[in-house]
């Protein structure tokens, strides 16, 4: 038989026999269904995840674990909770001027604009390095602060009135307490610093919508003050009670 007839006879072969099957490492057919789909996805370069992609990623999970367990071993709190800590605040005389989170605190120092005077004890770990967190920063050239402003809120009002009823004088937990319109809002009164106080809940039921002239039996202790540099040391203060590290630039 000429060469011809062999790949005529070939031919008719394949015709009625059907093609010669793939090997299973091409079809993917040794694969269950269930992962015949996700194999297609890794070696065809479908659009959910690449083979180098996949890589990528595991290498990242195993970073992000490491770096978990090396914070768990050296007793680290957790990073959310470190970056919302207080900071106090220094100009470059030692006056103390302000109170930042600590994410505001260390960006203010890693820029150069700051410096840590005292640390906090507590460490934040990235995969490569870790920094300590700082309890006390101090500006590195003098600022002028020609009118210090604080936000009027609860916690704000709260920290002036030393967590104290301003009628009873009881002490209270700051979420067993309430502010109370000294000028009720009904009768014109604002919510500022000088017409709001701190108030229990039962003295704020017994006021109701009356004025204190009204009254004979509640008086105020002392007067709400607007806000000034008193009342913004006695706000720091209030902040950094917890704090031995603040003491040497609040109390003196």
């Amino acid at each position: 038989m000429g060469l011809r007839s062999e790949v005529a006879a070939g031919s008719i072969h394949r015709g009625i026999c059907g093609e010669r099957p793939k090997p299973a490492w091409k079809t993917g057919s040794s694969l269950p269904a269930a992962n015949r789909s996700q194999a297609g996805h890794l070696f065809d370069g479908g659009e959910e995840m690449s083979l180098g992609k996949a890589m990528i990623h595991a290498r990242k999970q195993k970073a992000i674990a490491r770096s978990a367990a090396h914070a768990a071993d050296m007793g680290a709190a957790p990073s959310s909770h470190i970056l919302q800590m207080p900071v106090l605040v220094l100009n470059a005389s030692y006056e103390p001027i302000n109170i930042c989170g600590a994410r505001r605190a260390l960006v203010l120092v890693l820029k150069g604009i700051a410096r840590t005077e005292e640390e906090h004890g507590l460490t934040l770990h990235a995969q490569r390095s870790w920094v300590a967190m700082p309890s006390v920063i101090r500006l590195l050239e003098y600022r002028r602060i020609p009118h210090q402003t604080r936000a009027l809120s609860r916690k704000n009002i709260l920290l002036r009135d030393r967590n104290t009823c301003q009628y009873c004088g009881e002490v209270f937990a700051p979420g067993e307490l309430t502010l109370d319109h000294v000028i009720p809002r009904s009768r014109g009164g604002n919510s500022t610093w000088e017409n709001l106080v701190a108030c229990c809940h039962g003295c704020n039921r017994r006021k109701g919508n009356r004025m204190l002239s009204e009254m004979d039996d509640m008086v105020l202790l002392r007067e709400p003050r607007p806000f000034s540099l008193h009342t913004s040391r006695q706000i720091m203060r209030m902040l950094g009670r917890g704090d031995d590290r603040w003491r040497k630039y609040l109390f003196y």
